[in-house]
């Protein structure tokens, strides 16, 4: 046991997470009570969702913008100019650098070590209102310049603006703020719910009027770099046809600030360069790739660089010859480097043989702290285990002092509901970014997986573009708070009306809370549906497949209680001794663990007494009794907002509100009739009775692949 030590983060922890049932309960009456204000106000006409959070009001009169005369042949300049001749309403703008040219070397740029600036800017703006009216942006570059445009025009929907004389300047969180695509070479998008890919179309090219309006998202949210391909690779993405596909698409985002990047499969020397290994080492392969990052640079001379999945689940490695991470991952970094790209490597990793896999990264990864070259970005998933519902900050992050790191979030909901459920991430974001500022661990990247596909609205959902929209406002600036990101993206895509806004921000301030809640409370984890991951299976015990993909792995539920023993104790996993002091005197004991951590980081009695003098079965069943409670009035609430919304995109959602209220049930049911088998305990009799049987739900199997979304009509 380490030696102990006080620690400033326990209130965060213990309150963090979620409203206590009372405090949800009064936000619900909250938003129910904004139902009796919702008269009038009109629906608008038949809308698709295509246009997102663009719905802007061309102006009546076109301002006069003018760039510096150093800027006017500038791309990304031109399309500020551009967005505010068609959009602003207010005064003539004016638009400069600091230096009058396109891009600046700012104090910000000069004080980092010259290949850890990863894209070596600083994107930030500055937006001042003269007092004869007139406006002046100006930036370090012209990528500022755009995110300032897209600012004010921002600041325009959203009804506010500036005073006579006030000045508002704004500097990313991070400097590399990306997108990472699993799309295919064949289409499809694995954990995609929102059709194919806008990128790869077999025997067709993509629409570049379609990946412009992608740029143009992006943009205007501050994303400036995209991943176009899956991480489990393809050999073929370096070939000649993707290559130049992947030129035409860079082309059509460079005016947007936007800078691709690919993910590359680690054995392409052999399956490409027919040489008989893809040993890092071999002169030979250093070679191949080194002239595979000059063809690259040849076609496209901004191309970012690589993101690489490997000796993971499968894919092709260093390993394989005996080398380790930082030797195959510094090996591609020595091609990209002559022409400024980096390599993001993955950190996800894990074996069978490896013991607790929420150790694994931390194991594989902390002994080669300080050996990765300088242009090497290790990217860690926010959680030690695989973009659960809940999971504590991967340990990852805590033990890489020499080694730029990278968070990667996901926005796609593998794990909560696909593009069905309305579970806004911002939440579980905010979560993360806490503990990283109180432990003052710092980063310069962010990444997040893309739920993005050519469905109209482009996410499955129009409630899931939210997720889009705060991956994005967050990555650029990483103080801000879901509610304030909710009111955001409520009033520039649906309505400014005061009670739309303030009922369905709660609504999805509240959901993220809910989701867990009737999903994965309480620390539980990974208790999903085999292979496709909607839906509960905690029995879920496939012949042949390894212990750690299966459920019982992680909830390990018998008799005496339920949990994984996390702790440094005998029969625990040692994990808690990879967390700084901060955490550890948090997490290693039940006494001190946030209860919404409690059967992460333990193996706790049935009986266990909870805060709220319940036992652990009655607040089990309690918190899952809640989760549905929450989402059948999210229904509710979305129903009475028919006056604000347009009939198409109202009943499209309301469906799925009504389906994951359905699906609450069907969790809870699942998850409390196979775990009462081991508690052995009736359920309290302030719950209600289970809507499904255990036979019937263990019998039910969804046949879906990784890549569709699920039939709302063939669930339980």
């Amino acid at each position: 046991m380490k030696p102990r030590r006080t620690s400033g983060l326990r209130a965060l922890t213990t309150a963090r997470g979620g409203h206590s049932r009372a405090s949800s309960n009064a936000i619900l009456k909250a938003c129910l009570l904004l139902l009796t204000l919702a008269v009038g106000g009109g629906a608008a006409s038949a809308d698709s969702g295509h246009d997102l959070w663009l719905r802007m009001k061309k102006s009546d009169r076109e301002p006069k913008v003018t760039p510096a005369k150093t800027l006017e042949k500038s791309a990304v300049v031109k399309t500020a100019v551009k967005e505010l001749k068609e959009y602003w309403h207010g005064g003539d703008i004016t638009m400069e650098t600091h230096c009058g040219k396109p891009a600046c070397q700012d104090k910000r740029t000069e004080s980092r070590d010259k290949g850890k600036a990863l894209l070596n800017s600083d994107d930030g703006y500055s937006i001042t209102r003269r007092e004869d009216g007139t406006v002046g942006i100006t930036a370090s570059n012209d990528r500022g310049l755009l995110y300032g445009a897209y600012a004010l025009l921002r600041m325009q929907q959203t009804g506010k603006e500036l005073a006579a004389g006030e000045e508002l300047s704004s500097h990313p969180s991070a400097s590399l703020r990306i997108l990472n695509h699993w799309d295919n070479p064949d289409g499809t998008i694995e954990r995609g719910y929102s059709g194919h890919s806008i990128f790869w179309k077999p025997g067709s090219t993509a629409d570049i009027s379609i990946i412009k309006e992608y740029g143009r998202a992006n943009a205007s949210i501050g994303i400036n770099a995209t991943v176009l391909n899956n991480v489990n690779a393809k050999p073929a993405m370096l070939g000649k046809e993707k290559l130049r596909e992947t030129q035409r698409i860079a082309d059509a985002l460079r005016p947007y600030g936007i800078r691709v990047f690919l993910a590359v499969n680690f054995a392409s020397p052999k399956a490409l360069g027919k040489l008989p290994t893809a040993d890092p080492l071999d002169p030979a392969v250093r070679k191949w790739w080194q002239r595979k990052a000059e063809e690259i640079y040849r076609m496209i001379p901004d191309f970012g660089g690589f993101l690489v999945k490997a000796n993971s689940e499968g894919e092709p490695g260093p390993m394989d010859y005996g080398r380790s991470h930082a030797e195959g991952a510094n090996m591609l970094a020595k091609a990209l480097k002559p022409f400024g790209g980096i390599v993001m490597w993955r950190a996800f990793v894990y074996s069978p043989q490896g013991g607790d896999r929420a150790s694994q990264a931390y194991n594989e990864f902390v002994p080669l702290d300080g050996s990765f070259d300088d242009n090497v970005v290790l990217q860690i998933k926010n959680g030690p285990i695989d973009f659960q519902p809940r999971e504590p900050v991967s340990p990852a992050f805590f033990g890489m002092k020499r080694t730029d790191i990278m968070p990667e979030f996901q926005i796609t909901q593998e794990y909560t509901g696909e593009s069905i459920h309305t579970c806004f991430l911002a939440s579980m974001w905010r979560e993360f970014l806490d503990v990283m500022k109180l432990n003052a661990v710092g980063f310069d990247a962010i990444a997040a997986v893309a739920n993005i596909g050519d469905s109209r609205n482009w996410c499955g959902s129009d409630m899931a573009q939210a997720n889009w929209y705060a991956f994005g406002r967050m990555a650029w600036d990483a103080s801000l708070t879901p509610k304030a990101i909710a009111e955001e993206w409520l009033k520039q895509t649906y309505s400014t009306e005061k009670p739309f806004v303030e009922a369905v921000s709660r609504l999805l301030c509240l959901s993220h809370e809910a989701t867990v809640r009737y999903m994965m409370p309480l620390g539980l984890h990974h208790i999903f549906a085999g292979g496709h991951h909607y839906g509960p299976e905690p029995w879920c015990d496939p012949e042949g497949w390894r212990e750690d993909w299966k459920p019982k792995y992680y909830h390990r539920a018998d008799t005496c209680g339920i949990g994984f023993n996390r702790t440094d104790g005998r029969d625990g996993s040692q994990n808690t001794l990879q967390y700084p002091d901060s955490l550890y005197y948090i997490y290693n004991k039940v006494e001190t663990c946030p209860e919404q951590l409690l059967l992460w980081f333990h193996h706790v009695p049935w009986t266990h007494r909870m805060h709220s003098g319940e036992t652990l079965w009655e607040a089990l069943c309690h918190t899952y009794d809640q989760g549905v409670r929450e989402a059948e009035a999210f229904s509710t609430v979305w129903k009475a907002m028919r006056h604000y919304v347009d009939a198409e995109r109202h009943e499209a959602q309301q469906k799925l509100f009504d389906r994951q209220a359905k699906d609450a049930w069907w969790w809870r049911d699942a998850c409390l009739l196979y775990f009462q088998q081991f508690s052995r305990q009736p359920l309290p009799l302030d719950c209600p009775k289970p809507r499904h049987s255990l036979t019937d739900l263990m019998s039910y199997k969804l046949v879906m692949d990784n890549y569709t979304t699920a039939d709302i009509d063939k669930l339980p």
